[in-house]
């Protein structure tokens, strides 16, 4: 499973099955000899039971947002052991960067609200803000023979490569917020690639470099046999 969950508002399977089977038994019901009248209660439960799975599939809060991680607990940066968080930005390129967040809050940001789409199958919407990784390229100089990128954080030995067609998309971020509010915790803080033309496991949280390389170099879940290129 490449994403631990911490979601206590998603909808659990007996639920889910509890409604389904309350949609059948009314459309059971339809069947009887005695009219539609008698059916109106059943319907209305049934419609009402509908409504509240829907709300809960469609829901596109960040507090709804899933959490997940690979370590033990959530990572968090601790200054007093690891000092103040710096994203480096380096490898094949010219001027290597080291961004305090403050550092990456000045340079051109960008907001978009865009789908978050779940190897397992789900997709969550939230608003982003943050840095075009582009931009980093452009201001590290990153050099002609980058052909990938590494994304590296804190969550244990987590990262993830990519081509570097779709890390210069332009909705391909470094984000420090989500839904106007700086990313907490559980959602990557300090700051976190998120781009919708990948699945969710290729957008790095809890980010700490940026590697701009000549050849490839695999991921956590990519090493475990899941998709490497991973596009939606």
């Amino acid at each position: 499973m490449p994403e631990r969950f911490r979601d206590d508002a998603r909808i659990d399977r007996r639920t889910f099955l509890t409604v389904a089977g309350a949609g059948a038994a009314a459309a059971l019901i339809g069947c009887d000899s005695m009219g539609s009248r008698r059916l109106e209660p059943a319907l209305a439960a049934a419609q009402r039971g509908n409504e509240g799975v829907e709300r809960l599939l469609f829901r596109h809060r960040s507090d709804a947002f899933p959490q997940y991680f690979v370590s033990d607990t959530v990572p968090m940066w601790d200054e007093a052991t690891s000092g103040v968080w710096r994203l480096e930005v380096n490898g094949a390129v010219r001027r290597p960067l080291s961004l305090s967040l403050d550092d990456l809050t000045k340079l051109p940001r960008v907001a978009q609200t865009v789908d978050h789409f779940c190897v397992e199958g789900w997709t969550a919407r939230a608003q982003w803000m943050g840095v075009r990784v582009s931009e980093l390229a452009r201001a590290a100089g990153a050099t002609s023979d980058a052909h990938y990128v590494d994304f590296q954080s804190f969550d244990s030995d987590y990262h993830e490569s990519w081509d570097i067609d779709s890390a210069m998309h332009h909705q391909t971020l470094v984000a420090y917020a989500m839904d106007g509010r700086y990313l907490g915790a559980g959602h990557g803080a300090p700051a976190r690639v998120h781009s919708p033309v990948k699945l969710g496991y290729k957008n790095t949280k809890y980010l700490t470099r940026v590697v701009f390389m000549p050849v490839r170099n695999g991921g956590y879940w990519s090493d475990r046999g899941y998709e490497w290129y991973a596009g939606t």
